[in-house]
């Protein structure tokens, strides 16, 4: 089972929903930094579950503890960093029909058929989104590393059901655009309880939240996320590139279906006189001017702001009753099932988002940095 990922900076989780603790274990962060540990809690918190009435009851802390990887300074020593976050309020009772009967839409059985009964159920398992949280502690330190280099990333739902909230002003590179993007990272940034920039769209999301919950039901929608401050030159062509670095973590990530970057599946019906960002000379560096590309070409960062959305499906564990199957009597069956879920997995993916591209860009700077002139 691979839960590792990256080449420069390698990033690997382990646990279970249910599991005493889980965690992960980075390797490869530059020695000599101090992670800000209040910041990194601050983070985790925006992740964390049992937030309000579009979130899963489930309480967790969602604390990281760190083991090793810091010299008595709080500085990181160039040793892996391994960190664990205890699971402290598993109710593995409420998944007992499901051991037996799998969840529509979920990993239930593609692992059974894989692992034959040896998996772990219960929660989902290492299927669970519970496994973010290590990644968002792992992000949330590659997160203050990029800040340091001038680096910031911000993310918000930009839709859940039917509801759209204002888009980032990352598809144009002028100087207004610019200005604009930074003022929307600041709102983002103020500490808001629901992620949207406008409030009239976040109070929209959570109705279209609790309607769904309800009726017994879920919603998806899009996370979109933006890095600004990021020189020209980062990543390789191919399979190195900063887009392949982004969609391995991306896509690891329970529940994400989609993924596209700048304008995305909407070039498919452009020509290329309008998709194409033209270049111009600003204070002596090369810049494009717009950003349909969203910040890359090639694989290769354009210094423009770096923008992706991900498609988050509606959440599969819902307590309608579903048709599924009793694979110990292969027979057909209804899974009523009990528990404590997500009714929209958008608000919390959005720090998750902001982690992924981070550990991503991070390793593409440490491994493909720009070359030098």
């Amino acid at each position: 089972m691979a839960s590792s990922f990256g080449t420069a900076l390698r990033v690997s989780i382990f646990g279970q929903s249910h599991s005493p603790a889980i965690g992960c274990v980075v390797e490869g962060l530059p020695a000599g930094f101090t992670p800000d540990l209040a910041r990194l809690n601050a983070f985790m918190a925006r992740r964390a579950p049992g937030q309000a009435s579009w979130t899963t009851p489930r309480k967790e802390a969602d604390t990281p503890s760190i083991l090793s990887g810091l010299n008595q300074r709080g500085e990181t020593c160039g040793a892996p960093l391994a960190l664990v976050i205890e699971n402290a309020n598993t109710r593995s009772g409420d998944y007992d029909d499901v051991m037996r009967i799998p969840r529509p839409g979920h990993a239930d059985f593609t692992a059974q058929a894989k692992w034959h009964g040896h998996q772990d159920v219960p929660g989902g398992g290492h299927f669970s989104g519970r496994l973010t949280a290590p990644l968002c502690a792992a992000g949330g330190i590659a997160l203050q590393v990029l800040e340091e280099r001038g680096v910031r990333i911000g993310a918000h739902a930009l839709q859940i059901g039917t509801v759209l909230d204002e888009p980032l002003c990352a598809q144009n590179n002028d100087g207004a655009a610019r200005q604009a993007l930074a003022s929307q990272l600041d709102a983002l940034g103020d500490g808001r309880a629901f992620p949207t920039l406008s409030q009239d769209a976040g109070l929209a999301m959570i109705a279209a939240i609790d309607e769904a919950r309800a009726a017994q039901d879920s919603v998806g929608g899009q996370v979109e996320c933006v890095a600004t401050g990021l020189p020209a030159g980062i990543g390789e062509p191919m399979f190195d590139g900063v887009e392949s670095a982004i969609a391995r973590i991306a896509f690891g990530i329970p529940a994400v279906k989609g993924l596209e970057f700048g304008s995305g599946f909407a070039v498919a019906g452009a020509r290329g006189s309008a998709n194409n960002d033209p270049y111009a000379v600003e204070d002596g560096q090369v810049v494009p001017l717009k950003n349909d590309a969203g910040g890359n070409l090639g694989g290769i960062t354009t210094g423009a702001p770096l923008v992706m959305r991900l498609a988050i499906k509606p959440t599969p564990s819902i307590a309608q009753a579903q048709a599924s199957v009793d694979l110990q009597e292969q027979t057909d069956a209804t899974l009523c099932l009990k528990g404590r879920h997500d009714p929209c997995i958008v608000p919390r993916a959005v720090p998750v988002a902001e982690a992924a591209m981070a550990l991503a860009l991070l390793d593409c700077w440490l491994a493909f940095p720009p070359q030098a002139t």
